[in-house]
Order: structure tokens, then sequence, then C-alpha cells
């Protein structure tokens, strides 16, 4: 039996964009034993995904969190004997974890397409996914080490159960966009009160009722979009991602920034309109074909950071009829009608 070790320890999207990796080996290789080492704070996605065998949650950050040690976490990998272990991840520690895991071979990616160029030593062997441009594409690259050639990503995440779910549907009528106003990083968030105006549009002219998740720290702004909808906008209560998954599910749209929700709902299936700044949607963007991407990716000075250099955001840019356009587009999309202009 072969026993392959997957390296990607964060963030959530990142996780949700590897995957389709973990996918393609279960359908490649069935019989074998495929494990997921992640950091604790981002186990919750990989709960869902049935084609994993093992999730072994390490505390990489230090301190109380949870997850095992990282010392105990080395020596837990060592005894699985692992024949592959693949870094998704192109940084240091996890180059290190994989190195460590004691596998035959550690693959990862060439050194001009890691996040830490110092992590390419740890790996036996290298892979260069010159001329692709999407993360999802990226990583399934690697398979061609085993011979595994991929043209459709699979996500296989499973249906849970959500009570916040049924809430939302009841409280809509079973029709509603999702809005995402959070992100991890302040560049990538658009203005809340936008996001109201944008919500309130949606209701007047589609009838379509808005609901709006949010993240740890993120309930006062999501607080602010509702206030500025005008009612046309529901405070999602607090979601696990397995929330999230139900919610994306059920949503007729998402609208949001470049975060893990996004990448959530793109993985399940929602038709989704994606604002993007510091961050290019050829690389990190939905991949459906009828998704669309609000962008100012060329004008962005400050490409994969997390603070803008400029004394005011790319993003600041973006009005609310440009969005509304390409929800209507994209809502267009989903119901088969003819693109508006």
């Amino acid at each position: 039996m072969t026993r392959i070790l997957i390296v990607r320890l964060g963030a959530l999207g990142d996780i949700v964009h590897a995957i389709p990796v973990a996918a393609a080996l279960r359908r490649a290789f069935p019989d074998a034993r495929i494990d997921w080492l992640v950091s604790a704070k981002h186990r919750e996605i990989l709960d869902l995904v049935p084609v994993i065998d093992r999730r072994l949650a390490i505390n990489d950050r230090g301190g109380a969190s949870a997850g095992t040690p990282m010392l105990a976490a080395i020596a837990e990998l060592r005894r699985a004997n692992y024949d592959v272990a693949l870094d998704l991840q192109g940084l240091l520690k996890s180059a290190v974890l994989a190195r460590m895991s004691g596998a035959t071979r550690v693959i990862g990616f060439a050194a001009s397409h890691l996040r830490e160029p110092l992590a390419r030593p740890f790996y036996t062997e290298v892979h260069d996914p010159a001329g692709i441009e999407h993360v999802v594409f990226q990583n399934l690259s690697l398979l061609r080490a085993f011979g595994v050639t991929v043209s459709t990503p699979e996500f296989p995440i499973e249906e849970a159960e959500s009570a916040v779910a049924r809430e939302m549907r009841d409280r809509t009528g079973g029709r509603y966009a999702l809005i995402n106003p959070g992100a991890a990083w302040p560049n990538k968030r658009w203005p809340p009160s936008r996001f109201g105006a944008l919500a309130a549009a949606l209701r007047e002219r589609h009838g379509l009722m808005s609901v709006v998740p949010w993240g740890p720290g993120e309930e006062a702004i999501a607080g602010e979009l509702v206030a500025s909808a005008g009612g046309a906008a529901l405070l999602s209560p607090p979601t696990t991602i397995a929330d999230l998954v139900a919610l994306a599910r059920g949503a007729s749209l998402m609208i949001s920034g470049d975060t893990g929700p996004t990448h959530i709902a793109a993985a399940v299936g929602t038709p989704i309109v994606g604002l993007f700044g510091p961050t290019r949607p050829a690389r990190n963007g939905p991949w459906a074909a009828g998704d669309v991407t609000v962008s100012r990716d060329t004008m962005c000075e400050c490409h994969h950071l997390r603070r803008c250099r400029r004394p005011t955001m790319c993003l600041m840019d973006v009005e609310v009829a440009e969005v509304l356009d390409a929800a209507e587009r994209r809502l267009d999309a989903a119901a088969g009608k003819v693109s508006r202009g």
C-alpha cells in the first residue's frame, strides 16, 4: 500500500485549493493511505473531505493552541512510514515538516514558485509549474511526479446538517445571496456600506435577500453592512465551517473578496462574483467559466502584501454599480439567460 502525506498547513482558502490533489490521488490510487498535515486552526474543512484517511492537526503556532505539539507530530509522522510527502505550501516550515516525516520522496515546487526559496533543499524532487496560472492547477501539476494528469479538479466536500443554514433559508424564503465583507487582509475588504448598498439593490431589482456571514473579529463590519442595507440583509448567526458550506450550497450567488469563504463557495459550485485588489484573479480567483471577477490587480501596487502602500487602496475605486452589473451578469448566467451588455 502506498502511503502519501500532503502538507498544507493553512490558510483556509489555500487548503480548499489543495483538496483536488487529495481527490485525484484517491481516484488514481484507491487503495493508498492519504494523510494530511494541517494547522489545528484549519482542520475543520478537512473533516468534510472523505477521501483523506487521516488528518493530523498540528500546533504550529506555539502557546496553548489546540493540536499535536510540533515534536510529537514529527514523531507521529515518522511512525507512519510514508512513501511520499507532497509540500503544497512552499514555506521553510512546511518543507522541513515534509522532510522530517521520513518519507522516501519529498516533492515540492521549484524555487522560483516557492514563497520561501529556502524550502528548496528539503525536497528530493521538484516540479516547475511554469505557464500554469491558477493555484489549483499549479497544485495538481505536482501529481505529474506520480504519472497523474488532471484536467478537471474535484472538490469532494460532504454535506453537513446545519441549523444556521436552515434558519437563513426560512428567513429568506429559500432564495438569498451570500455577501461576505470580511477578509484577513485589510486591503482585501470592500467597504461594508457599499456592500450594504449592493444588498439593497439586489432586493429592489431581483427580490433577492442577502445573508451576511462573519468570522472572528468581523462581526462589527458585518453589522455595519446589515445596518446600511435598509432591511435587505440578514446577519448570520456565528458559523462553523460546516455551516458555511451549507450556506454556500443554498445560495443563489456569493459576493466576496479573496477569502476562504469565497473559495469554499466556489468549491461547492456556488455562482461567484469575486472582488480582487492585492491578489490576482488569474491565480486565486474562482475557476468556473460563468463566474465573474471585479478586479483592480493591474493597478495594485501591493500585490500579496497585507496592507496597502497607497493613501487609498485600489478597491476603493470599485463602485456599487460595477459590482451590481457583475452580480446581474452572474445571476443571468446561472439562470441560463443571455448575458447583459
